[in-house]
């Protein structure tokens, strides 16, 4: 029994590969949470292009009114203007920026 604790004691096979797990595995966490702040970067920038293209959709009507011999119909008119937010770039990513728009 005092051998078979003793091989034990002196045995440091299992720590070493230990080591190394608990290295790769950090190195592994701090790769996937860049990753993942990155994608959501990239989704966030992409969700702004698509507000953008649907903020600069021309909106406006105009309807020419008509006359004949016995009536007329008047015409009419919407012009589309710019809304808060509509332009490339108005996301702030966060608060401290607020004021700079």
């Amino acid at each position: 029994m005092a051998n078979l604790f003793n091989n034990l004691m002196n045995d440091e096979a299992g720590f070493i590969v230990s080591a190394e797990l608990v290295i790769i595995a950090t190195v592994g966490v701090l790769a996937m949470i860049v990753g993942l702040s990155e994608v959501a970067m990239n989704v966030n920038h992409e969700l702004e292009d698509v507000g953008s293209a649907f903020g600069s959709l021309n909106q406006s009507v105009h309807v020419q009114g008509t006359a004949g011999h016995y009536a007329n119909v008047g015409g009419s008119c919407h012009q589309d203007r710019a809304d808060y937010c509509d332009q490339e770039g108005d996301i702030c990513p966060s608060s401290n920026n607020m004021n700079e728009h």
